[in-house]
């Protein structure tokens, strides 16, 4: 990762993270996919949770590597309380989507953050005297996502509407928050609550 990887909109997404993971209240957190690890110096250092970090790369130096389509292979059923991963999902062919979502429901006890790519977001503005208005749109695009050797898929590409994303995720979670990015509309967060059963 270079140092183009860490421009202006993805520290406003780690700052997104921070926030959505803390508002789930955990002692312990699974960050799937680290990157430089910001998110989990953060939370660890200046808020006192504990975090376990989870990796298929081991350059990156996670504290455990590892597909996330098998972590109930080395974590316990409900072992933390919130599991986020932010940017990596789409990693994966989205044929694959389902059953790392089984596998986070698995390992998370209560709470799972996700941030995913939506491809045709963009920030609309508005700047009148005394007014400052700003939305998120997010249109649904015809294009078809072509694998760029990193993504697999992106929401708003042909095939891969929200809605077909959101309903694999509803599946195992209910949905408590889902919006884009003002500052970097690219990135949807998603923070859901584990469904009982499946």
């Amino acid at each position: 990762m270079g140092t183009k990887y860490d421009y202006l909109g993805r520290w406003n997404s780690y700052w997104y993270q921070i926030q959505e993971v803390l508002w789930t209240n955990p002692r312990r957190v699974l960050e799937i996919g680290p990157g430089h690890g910001v998110v989990a110096w953060y939370l660890k250092k200046v808020k006192g949770i504990e975090v376990c970090t989870v990796d298929i790369n081991p350059l990156l130096e996670p504290d455990v590597v590892c597909n996330v389509l098998e972590l109930s292979q080395y974590f316990k059923e409900g072992e933390f309380d919130t599991v986020l991963a932010a940017e990596v999902l789409e990693h994966l062919p989205f044929k694959f989507f389902e059953m790392a979502l089984k596998e986070i429901k698995y390992v998370t006890k209560k709470a799972i953050v996700l941030t995913l790519p939506f491809s045709s977001s963009f920030v609309l503005r508005f700047r009148v005297p005394i007014i400052n208005f700003k939305i998120v749109l997010a249109p649904e695009s015809h294009k078809t996502h072509v694998f760029d050797g990193e993504h697999y898929w992106e929401i708003g590409k042909k095939g891969f509407s929200y809605r077909t994303v959101k309903e694999v995720i509803e599946k195992y979670f209910f949905i408590l928050k889902s919006y884009n990015i003002f500052e970097n509309p690219y990135h949807r967060v998603i923070v859901g609550i584990k469904k009982k059963g499946n």
